[in-house]
């Protein structure tokens, strides 16, 4: 699996958080096998699991079920470095939205986020880049809210949100969840974000510097270039898939998009021990184990979502996977 990226302020605002709500810090993170001295590190850099097992730890040591909008709350612009001040000086949402979309990487590989226009509405839609399992909700709680206040800060207030949808049921805290977003929220949606006015989106802001927004962006560029240049080809490829996950790209697309030849492509990911079609297969394996221990989907919708038509083709795969079928997974898991 990829490594996570995500700068050590971030982290500093969880155990904030987590001391706020009365918890020993010292302890909390000690159970993830870190250290209140790591924490004071700029150069921190989990893992993964690390990560998963500190917001775990977070929820179950606070007994706060809505942990990551309170989190989210604390998130204001200069919590995210250059891009958020990129950000607060774009000439319009449009800008500012397309620019969150292209370089969110550099502050989280947790969450891929795209905008997507309607006739009527525009929505930023936020989705899972890699799996996050049992701390999905309060992920895109803590982010969704974090761009939120992004948006609140650009338009000094004026940005007024249709409403907001999250994709998970309704974890019993709506009315928190409305006075936070300072809008209508709905669950059970198909997706995670927000929907603003179609019209919002062009309106010019009072706080634009188009000077000042070049460099940013010159400097973002080259951060980005870094990183994907620091990242072996298969984790970029998995990146890809995982954004893409509701229609996952071929071998030519997928090719296309890194500026290079499928032979090449083909070639980069011999060299580092994978295939393109072991790297879908993984995708899918770890993608299918997620959606069956949420159970919000049915083993059906999640076939469909994995790019399987026939069913049978899916159980074979997943017994491949697993030695069992789908659904005796999820009842092992419920």
């Amino acid at each position: 699996m990829q490594d996570l990226v995500l700068p050590v302020q971030y982290i500093r605002q969880i155990a904030d958080l987590v001391s706020d709500m009365g918890t020993d810090v010292a302890a909390w993170l000690a159970r993830s096998h870190l250290s209140t001295a790591q924490l004071q590190a700029d150069n921190l850099q989990l893992s993964q699991a690390h990560f998963h097992q500190l917001i775990e730890d977070a929820l179950s040591c606070t007994g706060e079920p809505a942990f990551g909008l309170l989190l989210g709350e604390r998130l204001v612009v200069n919590t995210h470095g250059l891009l958020g001040y990129a950000a607060m000086n774009s000439t319009s949402l449009r800008q500012a939205a397309q620019l969150i979309e292209r370089y969110i990487s550099l502050r989280t590989s947790l969450i891929s986020i795209r905008l997507v226009e309607t006739a009527d509405e525009a929505h930023l839609v936020f989705a899972e880049a890699m799996p996050l399992g049992s701390i999905s909700r309060p992920v895109l709680e803590a982010v969704i809210l974090a761009i939120k206040n992004v948006l609140d800060f650009m338009t000094q207030g004026s940005c007024v949100l249709k409403r907001t949808v999250f994709a998970f049921p309704d974890p019993g805290y709506t009315d928190l969840a409305s006075e936070l977003c300072k809008c209508e929220v709905g669950y059970n949606q198909g997706w995670s974000g927000f929907v603003l006015p179609i019209q919002a989106l062009d309106q010019p802001l009072k706080m634009a510097d188009a000077a000042s927004f070049h460099d940013a962006e010159q400097i973002l560029q080259r951060e980005l270039g870094k990183l994907n240049a620091a990242q072996p080809m298969s984790a970029r490829v998995r990146r890809v898939m995982l954004e893409k996950q509701q229609g996952f790209p071929s071998l030519n697309l997928t090719a296309r998009l890194f500026h290079l030849t499928p032979r090449t492509l083909h070639r980069r990911l011999q060299a580092e021990g994978t295939s393109f079609k072991a790297l879908l297969e993984e995708v899918r394996h770890s993608l299918a184990l997620e959606h069956l221990k949420s159970g919000h989907m049915s083993v059906e919708d999640i076939a469909y979502s994995l790019g399987y038509t026939d069913m049978a083709n899916f159980r074979r795969a997943f017994k491949r996977w697993q030695l069992q079928s789908p659904s005796a997974y999820r009842a092992e898991q419920q």
